[in-house]
This record gives C-alpha cells, sequence and structure tokens, in this order.
C-alpha cells in the first residue's frame, strides 16, 4: 500500500486534511497505510478539540489568578472565590458539549462506512492510560494539594484566601480530567479495517498522554501561591515544578510510544 489519499476521497476531506492524515499516519509507524476521509476528518476534530479543551483550561489559570490577586484584597469579600467555582462548573459543562460534539462528528462518520472491521475493541484505562501515567497523574495532584494544604493551615487570611483558590481550580482541573477520560474510554470505536482499528487505538492512547500532562498543575500553584506565601511554601512550589517537570520527562522516555501500545493492544484480541 501506498501513503496516497484514497481514491474514494469525497469532497468533505480537504486535500490539506488528508495531507494531514498521511504525515500523522508516517509519524506513528503507519507509512504504509492509505490517509481515509474517516482518518482525516477524525483528526479535525480532534485537533478543534484540543484547541478548545486548552482554552479552557487558559480560562481557568486565567481567572483562578484573578481570583487570589482580588481576593485577598481586604475586606476578603466571598464573590472572588464563588465566581471562581461558577467558571469551574461552566468549564464542565462546557467539557461535556465537546465531547458530545466529537462524538457526533464520529457517528456520523461511522455512519457512512460501507463495512466495519471485525473483532472492534473496548480498550480499557490500562491499555489506554497504562500504570505509569495513571501513577504519575496522581502523584502530581496529590502533590498539589498538599501545597494547597499547606497554605490553607497557615494562619494568615490573605494565604488562606489564596489556598482556597488553589483547591477550587485543583478540583475542577480533577474533574475536567475525568470527564475527558470517561470520554476516551467510553467512545465508541470508530474503524473500518486493520489499520484504522489501529489508529483508533493510538488516538486515544495519544490522547490519554495528553491530559495527563500536568501544565495546569503545575501552572497554578506558582501562579497563585508563589510570592504570596512564606519563603518555605514558595521554595516547596518551586521544587514541586522542578520535580514533576524531571518525572514527566523520564516518563516519556522510557515508556514505549503510542503505536507501540497500540500494537499490543491489538494483539491482544
Amino acid at each position: 500500500m501506498t501513503s496516497e489519499p484514497s481514491p474514494d476521497a469525497g469532497p468533505t476531506a480537504r486535500a490539506a486534511d488528508l495531507r494531514v492524515a498521511g504525515e500523522w499516519l508516517a509519524l506513528h509507524d503507519l507509512a504504509d497505510a492509505r490517509p481515509t476521509p474517516l482518518l482525516a476528518s477524525r483528526l479535525t476534530v480532534r485537533a478543534y478539540a484540543r484547541l478548545a479543551a486548552q482554552v479552557l483550561l487558559a480560562a481557568l489559570i486565567i481567572v483562578s489568578s484573578l481570583a487570589a490577586a482580588f481576593g485577598g484584597l481586604p475586606p476578603h469579600h466571598p464573590l472572588p472565590l464563588l465566581a471562581l467555582a461558577a467558571l469551574v462548573a461552566g468549564l464542565l459543562l462546557a467539557q461535556w458539549l465537546l465531547d458530545r460534539w466529537v462524538r457526533r462528528v464520529d457517528q456520523r462518520a461511522g455512519a457512512t462506512l460501507s463495512r466495519r472491521a471485525a473483532h472492534l475493541i473496548q480498550p480499557g484505562w490500562r491499555a489506554v492510560l497504562g500504570r505509569p501515567y495513571a501513577a504519575f497523574a496522581a502523584a502530581t495532584f496529590a502533590g498539589a494539594m498538599v501545597l494547597a494544604g499547606s497554605a490553607l493551615a497557615i494562619p494568615d487570611p490573605t494565604v488562606r484566601q489564596r489556598a482556597v483558590v488553589l483547591l477550587i481550580g485543583l478540583l475542577g482541573v480533577m474533574a475536567i480530567t475525568a470527564l475527558q477520560l470517561r470520554h476516551l474510554l467510553r467512545h465508541p470505536v470508530v474503524a473500518e479495517d486493520e489499520e484504522s482499528l489501529t489508529a483508533d487505538v493510538i488516538m486515544r492512547v495519544e490522547d490519554a498522554r495528553e491530559l495527563t500532562t500536568p501544565s495546569v498543575q503545575w501552572s497554578l500553584p506558582m501562579v497563585v501561591l508563589f510570592g504570596a506565601v512564606p519563603g518555605w511554601l514558595s521554595a516547596a512550589a518551586v521544587a514541586y515544578l522542578i520535580l514533576g517537570v524531571g518525572a514527566y520527562v523520564a516518563l516519556r522516555v522510557k515508556t514505549p510510544s503510542c503505536a507501540t501500545v497500540a500494537r499490543r493492544v491489538m494483539s491482544l484480541r
């Protein structure tokens, strides 16, 4: 097979999308597979969904920093905290709507398939995320919560206000991540042959690793606490960031690639 676009590419699959799909296949050791309209459509929607999710998390960081800045000014009004909590609820709703949009697009794409791949699989969390990434995500969240709890124990109203802001932000991130992971695990497989089935698993593994990248968990303690808390706690926040980045780099280097994980999952069918 060649890496040229499939001859049955319809008008909905633009040439640029097919080219991107071909590059994605080559990047994941599937250069012999042909980029199809199905794959091009799924990758395009996935890219938009990723961008939207990143915007949601950026909004959380910005509003958290504003809540920490204005909430710490005397008198300590609860309005910034209420606004942050309302934002978290809104972000959860937005993420749910985003996941539903992706599901609907995939369902429409799947409905156009002339045939379905035999022996479809629904990978579990161990296959999609893996124990190392799950342990890393849990440890990162626990470390951030320890920082928030330490700040909450300091008898200073301003520091405690910032600690509550950090707690709300972290719980919001955890809820959004759990919602995204649930979507990845329960999202129906869309595949017409062995190659598209492998691509489906690769996308799930890739997305799971992407959503466990703790960019917000690293950013929030620095934005909310650093410089406004005692020196030892600021130093702890910096150490948490450095250790987290080091562990993440080691994890990415040591763990198998998404394509390798997908092939292992396929071999167990």
